[in-house]
């Protein structure tokens, strides 16, 4: 990690009041699901899949969570299996009450600083629903502060999906700059 990188890790994981950056224990599994549920905006999945996301993907995810432990916000991601330094962003949520904080933003920074020291990660993938400008901004953010490049491709198509209307879903791939990760990896 360069000092800069641990400079950004430290801005993020010292965040104001009494919320800390970590990763997500089981126990913390029924909190996501409610955030996701209470969000409006993410595809809710099973219950059981937080917790399973919580116990199998917790080295590549993160939680803000309160003073007294109470989850706030999470990003879920994995490694994925055939891109191995690539990060892949399932969700993001934030509880409403500390919404406006810039708290996804460093959840995601910390997140990537964490994986890049951990995992050698070179890249960022998430999908995002035209529309969705929330998520747009977020990671569009993320690429500028990273001074990466950032594609857009649609990766499925609305006609794809089995389950009704669904909009499409647009891959988001972000590349960090090779000198940064070379000091990473």
């Amino acid at each position: 990690m360069t000092a800069a990188q641990a400079d950004l890790q430290a801005e993020f994981l010292e965040l104001p009041g009494d919320v800390r950056i970590d990763r997500p224990e089981v126990s913390d599994g029924a909190a996501l699901w409610r955030l996701a549920k209470d969000s409006e905006a993410l595809d809710l999945n099973s219950s059981y899949s937080y917790l399973l996301w919580c116990r199998d993907f917790a080295g590549t995810s993160a939680v803000a969570r309160t003073g007294d432990g109470r989850p706030v916000g999470f990003v879920t991601a994995y490694l994925r299996p055939d891109r191995p330094r690539t990060l892949l962003v399932w969700q993001v949520a934030v509880d409403a009450a500390h919404r406006g904080h810039g708290l996804a933003a460093r959840m995601l920074d910390a997140l990537m600083a964490r994986v890049r020291s951990e995992h050698g990660v070179t890249g960022m993938e998430t999908t995002i629903t035209p529309g969705n400008t929330a998520s747009e901004r977020l990671f569009t953010s993320f690429a500028t502060r990273h001074g990466a490049r950032l594609e857009r491709d649609v990766l499925f198509e609305a006609r794809q999906f089995p389950d009704g209307p669904h909009d499409p879903e647009v891959l988001y791939r972000i590349g960090l700059p090779a000198a940064t990760t070379a000091a990473t990896a």
